[in-house]
């Protein structure tokens, strides 16, 4: 069993660390401050990251894409965990890995303009009355001759409030619903019948906006299923491993990771009652209860994508993954605040704002008690089988 990482995975997570901390960590604060990208830095930024083949490095090379495999994902998402996802969505792209079905002209209008960083997409399946239960959606999709009739309300959309187009679930067959009865539907901004109704307000996750959708009567034409029709669920869930994967539980291990290396820097320069504070035994063991947990998590995470990559399902993994990384990432964001003391609730250090954009990572992309539930289905009808 070979643990190494290829020289060239470690040459591009170097060039991706480098540029992470000598490019886009300096942002934080001002658009921690303003609420939003600034449209000038974020264009060079972006440049930059694409110049240097860093845009969308989940898709593959032939639409232009890093062709990177599920564990060079994650290895890279660790490094992009280090900033905020604000940044990250804007600078090195988010292309929903399920625009890759789109056939004939959608390729040029929707999935090509999106890989070049010219159009922004956002995924529409949270519901009110439908989270980590993505099958129990309200939201329906008819076909009235040439024309699909989208009805229904959408919320918590990332980007909802300024994306070109929306990727929409919806009910085509409500006796099917994940047995065949949801479609995903192409919509662009400006359809009648398509509004943003309200910005959410959120917590954290400042710089990029969580929006109420309304269809109403919207109409678009029959060709903008995405994939087949009725296959919907089945394209989100062929995906949604590897989206789990990367983007929370890689993602929170490059976070969790930040915060252990301020803490041990500081832990080393603080000095109270006449010597270090990282003397004091408390203080070490919340360094090391964070180093063991972070390791814990990073290899959870290697194994799992390397058996992704391996063509297997590792779906139980998956869970595990998701809710330990994400719940130790409050855990030791926790800690960071503590061995900082009152310096670590001051917004002048990115604890703060590492803090609060944490906790939603046990929510999003189904709770830690569903993916809990699912592990522990899994290990009663087949067992601990790892």
């Amino acid at each position: 069993m070979d643990f190494s990482i290829p020289e060239h995975m470690q040459a591009l997570t170097e060039t991706v660390r480098r540029f992470v901390t000598q490019e886009v960590q300096p942002l934080e604060q001002e658009v921690e401050r303003l609420g939003h990208l600034p449209p000038d830095a974020l264009r060079d930024l972006r440049g930059k990251a694409q110049a240097l083949g860093l845009f969308a490095m989940n898709m593959p090379e032939e639409v232009g894409g890093g062709g990177l495999s599920v564990l060079e994902m994650c290895l890279v998402e660790e490094e992009l965990g280090k900033t905020s996802d604000a940044l990250i969505r804007r600078i090195f792209g988010q292309v929903y890995p399920m625009l890759l079905a789109c056939q004939g002209d959608q390729r040029e209008r929707y999935l090509m303009p999106t890989m070049r960083g010219e159009k922004i997409c956002a995924m529409a399946i949270t519901e009110p009355g439908a989270g980590s239960d993505a099958a129990s959606i309200a939201t329906t999709a008819r076909l009235d001759g040439g024309e699909w009739v989208i009805d229904g309300t959408k919320h918590f959309i990332s980007d909802g409030d300024i994306a070109d187009y929306v990727i929409v679930m919806a009910l085509t067959e409500k006796e099917k619903r994940a047995r065949g009865g949801i479609s995903l539907l192409l919509v662009d901004k400006g359809t009648p019948g398509f509004s943003v109704t309200r910005h959410q307000p959120m917590m954290g996750h400042r710089g990029y906006g969580h929006a109420e959708l309304a269809f109403e009567n919207c109409r678009i034409p029959a060709a903008n299923v995405l994939g087949e029709v009725g296959g919907g669920f089945k394209l989100i869930m062929s995906t949604v491993a590897a989206i789990r994967l990367a983007h929370i539980g890689a993602r929170c291990v490059g976070m969790a990771s930040r915060v252990l290396e301020m803490m041990r820097l500081y832990a080393t320069e603080r000095r109270q009652f006449g010597q270090a504070i990282g003397d004091f035994q408390m203080v070490q063991q919340m360094i090391a209860d964070s180093a063991a947990e972070i390791f814990a998590a990073r290899m959870m995470v290697h194994n799992t994508a390397w058996e992704l990559d391996q063509g297997r399902d590792p779906r139980d993994k998956v869970s595990m993954v998701k809710f330990y990384a994400s719940e130790m990432l409050g855990r030791v964001a926790d800690r960071g605040i503590q061995v900082f003391g009152g310096a670590g609730y001051s917004k002048d250090l990115p604890l703060e704002r590492i803090y609060r954009d944490a906790r939603v990572t046990r929510i999003y992309d189904g709770t830690s008690e569903i993916h809990r539930m699912l592990v522990a289905r899994g290990v009663m009808k087949h067992g601990l089988n790892l």
